[in-house]
C-alpha cells in the first residue's frame, strides 16, 4: 500500500506524487498534466490523437458499461440505456428538471418530492453521483494508460455556480473511481490559471470567464490580486449551450420535414440521430458557408446565414447574462482587463464576434477552448504537488468535518483540503411529529459512515417548537477561522432557538492518522458507497410508508376500497424488503408505491384547488 506524503499545515503533497486536473464536462471531459520537460500544461492524448472523452455512459447486456466513444455509438441504437449530460442531474430534484424531462431519453425518476434525482436504467437506479463515476474512472484508467504509472490524486473542476451538495457529489464520484480528489476548483479560476492570469504576485486584474460549453452557460467575473482568486459574480444558464444549437437546427428540420410531436415521442432514434447531423452541422457551418447531410433518407441543407439567424436569440440571451454579471458585480464593461473564452460553443463565428462587441475587448481565445479548463486544473495540481511556488495557497482543513444525518451517514458541510478560514451552513428538520430536540453530533474523516470516522464533539439542541416532521428549520453552520477552530452553531430558525460548541485545533491527529483515514476512504470507498446507498433507499423508504400511512389516516373516506387494497399491499413489500433487499429492489418498491399513490394524491389536491377558487374570480 502507498502512502502519500501530506503536509498538514498546506496540503501540498510531496514533489513526485503524480496529480493529474480533470474536467468533468457535460458533454466531453478529459485530463490534464503538466509536463515533466517542458513544465507546462498538456492534455493527455490517445496515439490517435484524441483528447475529449465524450460524457456518455451506456449500459449493455451482462452488466457490461461503456464509457465515451463506445457508449456514444449507443445513443441512436439504444437510447433508453445510453446516459448523456449527467452534470445537469449532480445535486438536482425532479422538480428542479421537470420543464427538460423531454430532453433526456432515458428515465429520470419522478417521485414527486425534493429529493435528489436517479436514473433508472432496467432494474437498476443510480444517482448522478454514481454515474459520474463511471466517467471518472475512464479518465483515470485512460490516463494510466498513456503515462504508464497509477494515477490516484486528481483536482476536478466545478462551474463557479455549482452549490454544496453539487460539489460534494462531484468528490463522491471522485472517490468512487477510486482517487482521492485534493481540491475541486472553479472552472473560471482553472480557465484564468491555464492562460497563466494570477501566477504573478503582483498582478491586480478583473476577468471575465465566457464559458459556453455543450450543455451550460456561464458568464464568472474574478478578481485576481496577488494569487488570490475572488468571484465577483456569476451568472448563466445550465440548461442553455451548444446542445440547444442542435436542437434549434433539429427543429428548423423537423418543421422542414412535417414531423408531430407524437412521432418524435415514439422514435427515440430518430431523436438522437436528428441530435448528433445536428451537431455535425453546427460543426460544419463554424467554418464553412454550406452543409448538407440525410437524416431517415430525408435531406438536411442548411447555410451559415440560416444557421447564424436561428441561434441569435440564443447568443444573445447569453450577452443578456453578461450584463446581469457585471450589474451584480457593481462593474462596467471598461472595468474587465480581460475576457477569456471557454467551451466548444466559443468556436461559432457569432459568439466571438457578439462577445467581442460587447466587452469591447480582444478576446483571449489562443487556447483550445474545449481543453483550457482541463490546463488550468493542471496547473492547479502542480501547485498542490508542491511544484509551483509561485501561487498563495492558504492554509487547509486536513479532513473533512460533517455531522450525523438519520442512518448513521457523515453529511460533510466543509470538505478536506477546504482554505481556512471557511464557513458554511446547512438546513436540517425534524424526523418525528413534536420533536423539540435535535442531537448534534460534529465528525472528522472521510468515510460514508460516521461509525468509521472520528467523532469531535455532541450537544443537543432544545426548546424546538412542537411542530409536525419537516415544519421545523435547524440550521447547522461550521465556522473554522484562521486559528483552526471549528465554531458549530446550530438555530431553529422560526423560532431563534441557538446552541454553539467550540472544538480546539488540530483535531488531535498526527500526520500518520491523517494518511490512514484518507488511504482508508479510497480503498473502502465501493463498500462505503454501496452503504450509504442503502440506507438512504431505507431511510426514503421508511418517510414514504410513515407519509403514505398518515395520509390516509386523514383521507381513506377519498378512496376506493381498490386503491387502499393495493396501497397496503404495496407498503407491506415494501416493509419487508427494507430489512432483507438491495438498494435497487428497495427503489423499486418505493417507485411502486409512488405510483399506486400518486394517482388519488394528484385527484385529492385537484379537489382541494376547486373547492378553494369555488366563488373566487381571479
Amino acid at each position: 500500500m502507498a502512502k502519500i506524503g501530506i503536509n498538514i499545515a498546506t496540503g501540498s503533497l510531496q514533489k513526485n506524487e503524480m496529480i493529474v486536473g480533470i474536467d468533468l464536462g457535460t458533454t466531453n471531459s478529459l485530463v490534464a498534466i503538466i509536463h515533466p520537460e517542458s513544465k507546462g500544461p498538456i492534455v493527455l492524448k490517445e496515439h490517435d490523437g484524441a483528447a475529449l472523452v465524450p460524457s456518455i455512459v451506456h449500459f449493455g447486456a451482462n452488466n457490461l458499461v461503456s464509457v465515451g466513444d463506445k457508449a456514444k455509438e449507443f445513443l441512436i441504437e439504444d437510447p433508453h440505456n445510453t446516459i448523456f449530460s449527467v452534470k445537469r442531474l449532480m445535486g438536482k430534484s425532479y422538480k428542479d428538471l421537470k420543464d427538460h424531462s423531454s430532453y433526456f431519453t432515458y428515465k429520470v425518476i419522478d417521485d414527486n418530492t425534493e429529493s435528489l434525482v436517479k436514473v433508472q436504467v432496467g432494474e437498476k437506479f443510480y444517482s448522478p453521483m454514481e454515474l459520474s463515476s463511471f466517467i471518472l474512472k475512464e479518465l483515470k484508467e485512460r490516463a494510466e494508460h498513456i503515462l504508464k504509472t497509477p494515477v490516484t490524486r486528481a483536482v476536478i473542476t466545478v462551474p463557479a455556480y455549482f452549490n454544496d451538495s453539487q460539489r460534494q457529489a462531484t468528490r463522491d464520484a471522485g472517490k468512487l473511481a477510486g482517487l482521492d480528489v485534493l481540491r475541486i476548483i472553479n472552472e473560471p479560476t482553472a480557465a484564468s490559471l491555464a492562460y497563466g492570469l494570477g501566477l504573478n504576485k503582483e498582478e491586480v486584474k478583473t476577468v471575465a470567464i465566457y464559458d459556453f460549453g455543450g450543455g451550460t452557460f456561464d458568464i464568472s467575473i474574478l478578481r485576481i490580486t496577488g494569487g488570490i482568486f475572488e468571484v465577483l459574480s456569476t451568472n448563466g444558464d445550465t440548461y442553455l449551450g451548444g446542445d440547444d444549437f442542435d436542437r434549434e437546427i433539429a427543429k428548423y428540420c423537423i418543421k422542414q420535414w412535417g414531423l408531430t410531436e407524437t412521432e418524435l415521442t415514439v422514435n427515440k432514434s430518430l431523436v438522437q440521430e436528428l441530435r448528433l447531423t445536428a451537431e455535425e452541422a453546427k460543426k460544419t457551418l463554424s467554418g464553412a458557408e454550406n452543409y448538407s447531410g440525410i437524416v431517415a433518407e430525408s435531406e438536411v441543407a442548411l447555410s451559415k446565414a440560416q444557421f447564424e439567424a436561428l441561434i441569435r436569440h440564443l447568443v444573445n440571451k447569453t450577452i443578456h447574462c453578461c450584463k446581469l454579471a457585471l450589474s451584480d458585480a457593481g462593474l462596467t464593461t471598461e472595468d474587465i482587463d480581460e475576457v477569456i473564452m471557454v467551451g466548444g460553443s466559443t468556436r461559432v463565428p457569432i459568439v466571438k464576434e457578439s462577445v467581442g462587441n460587447f466587452f469591447r475587448k480582444k478576446i483571449f481565445d489562443s487556447l483550445n477552448p474545449d481543453e483550457v479548463v482541463a490546463l488550468g486544473a493542471a496547473v492547479q495540481a502542480d501547485i498542490l504537488a508542491g511544484n509551483n511556488k509561485d501561487l498563495l495557497l492558504l492554509d487547509i482543513t486536513p479532513l473533512s468535518l460533517g455531522i450525523e444525518t438519520m442512518g448513521g451517514l457523515m453529511d460533510v458541510l466543509i470538505p478536506r483540503n477546504s482554505k481556512i478560514p471557511a464557513k458554511t451552513g446547512r438546513q436540517y428538520t425534524t424526523q418525528k411529529d413534536g420533536q423539540s430536540s435535535m442531537r448534534i453530533s460534529v465528525y472528522q474523516g472521510e468515510r460514508d459512515l460516521v461509525k468509521n470516522n472520528r467523532k469531535l464533539a455532541e450537544f443537543n439542541l432544545t426548546g424546538i417548537p412542537g411542530m409536525p416532521a419537516g415544519l421545523p428549520k435547524v440550521e447547522v453552520s461550521f465556522l473554522v477561522n484562521a486559528d483552526g477552530i471549528l465554531v458549530v452553531t446550530a438555530k431553529e430558525l422560526r423560532s431563534g432557538v441557538m446552541q454553539s460548541i467550540e472544538v480546539k485545533p488540530q483535531y488531535g491527529l498526527t500526520d500518520v492518522e491523517v494518511e490512514k483515514m484518507l488511504l482508508d476512504s479510497i480503498s473502502q470507498a465501493k463498500e462505503d458507497m454501496q452503504m450509504r446507498a442503502l440506507v438512504e433507499a431505507q431511510t426514503e423508504a421508511y418517510q414514504l410508508i410513515q407519509t403514505t400511512q398518515n395520509f390516509i389516516s386523514k383521507n381513506d373516506n377519498f378512496l376506493t376500497k381498490e386503491e387502499l387494497t393495493k396501497t397496503f399491499q404495496a407498503i407491506d413489500v415494501l416493509n419487508v424488503i427494507v430489512l432483507y433487499g438491495s438498494k435497487d429492489e428497495i427503489q423499486k418498491a418505493i417507485e411502486n408505491l409512488n405510483e399506486i399513490s400518486r394517482p388519488y394524491a394528484e385527484r385529492l389536491m385537484d379537489d382541494a384547488v376547486r373547492v378553494a377558487l369555488k366563488n373566487r374570480t381571479i
